[in-house]
């Protein structure tokens, strides 16, 4: 059976030294360098597969330090501190032995305990109404995703208003989403479709901008059973911003899976050229 372009994509090689080894993928090639999606994820893969690890992830938080180049490049995973029931967790990329991303993340072994929803999933159709949306082809990593708009789809750059435009274009986006072709949800695929979102930066001005993700933290309140019943069917993920200033952008978003429940919430700050 072949094997999905998303685990082709995240695949590591251990080595010696909690050190592991891995390779960009072209099929999640963004316009410069791979998809930060992607990234996160196969940063947060090599806790999953370390075998120190305890329990699921519960946070991840992935610093952009410099482009990534496509090609080898090496992951070093260590736990900092394991408790009896969390454990603290540091990986760094490296290549051509300078840092290209950091990342932070928190395991846990759940227990069951008292739990409340505090917010609602949006009221949305259901995504087999929705029709698919084509995105554009120049971006190759949006193929490996089918996304079903359900507002707040990329704008026609064809006719965009003047630079000193006031509109107060809405930033937020809705959208059905899941891995193209289908495949089952696990920790490594929710941690990169929390990135999945365009930068809310194209929908506020309505015009291509020169734009990067940062830093990104993603807080996973499913377990591993939720994602298992989730299966390969779509999630719904909405993100909007909250504010823009001297080069730098944020973004909230979330990811509910079909049954109504919260699998994520995310929130990242963006660089900005305009």
């Amino acid at each position: 059976m072949p094997t999905h372009p998303f685990d082709t994509a995240i695949a590591l090689h251990a080595e010696a030294d909690n050190r592991f080894s891995g390779h960009t993928s072209a099929a999640y090639a963004n316009m410069i360098g791979p998809f930060g999606g992607v990234t996160a994820a196969t940063l947060l893969n090599a806790i999953c597969v370390h075998p120190a690890r305890l329990g699921d992830p519960v946070a991840l938080t992935v610093n952009y330090a410099g482009p990534v180049a496509d090609g080898p490049f090496t992951l070093h995973a260590v736990p900092v501190r394991t408790n009896r029931s969390t454990q603290h967790w540091r990986v760094d990329l490296v290549q051509d032995e300078a840092i290209a991303c950091t990342a932070t993340a928190v395991f846990a072994l759940r227990r069951e305990t008292w739990s409340s929803p505090e917010i609602a999933r949006p009221e949305v159709p259901d995504a087999p109404n929705v029709p698919v949306n084509a995105m554009p082809a120049r971006v190759v990593w949006f193929k490996q995703y089918e996304m079903r708009f359900v507002q707040g789809g990329m704008p026609d750059f064809r006719n965009p208003p003047p630079v000193d435009d006031t509109t107060h274009h809405d930033t937020t986006s809705t959208l059905w989403v899941r891995d193209e072709p289908p495949r089952p949800l696990d920790f490594p695929a929710l941690a990169s479709i929390c990135d999945v979102f365009i930068p809310r930066i194209f929908l506020r001005r309505q015009r291509p901008v020169p734009a990067g993700t940062v830093s990104i933290t993603s807080y996973f309140h499913a377990d591993a059973a939720q994602l298992a019943a989730q299966g390969s069917q779509p999630v719904l993920a909405t993100a909007c911003a909250q504010n823009f200033r001297n080069g730098f952008f944020d973004q909230s978003g979330t990811v509910w899976g079909s049954d109504g429940k919260l699998l994520a919430s995310t929130h990242q700050v963006v660089y900005y050229k305009e």
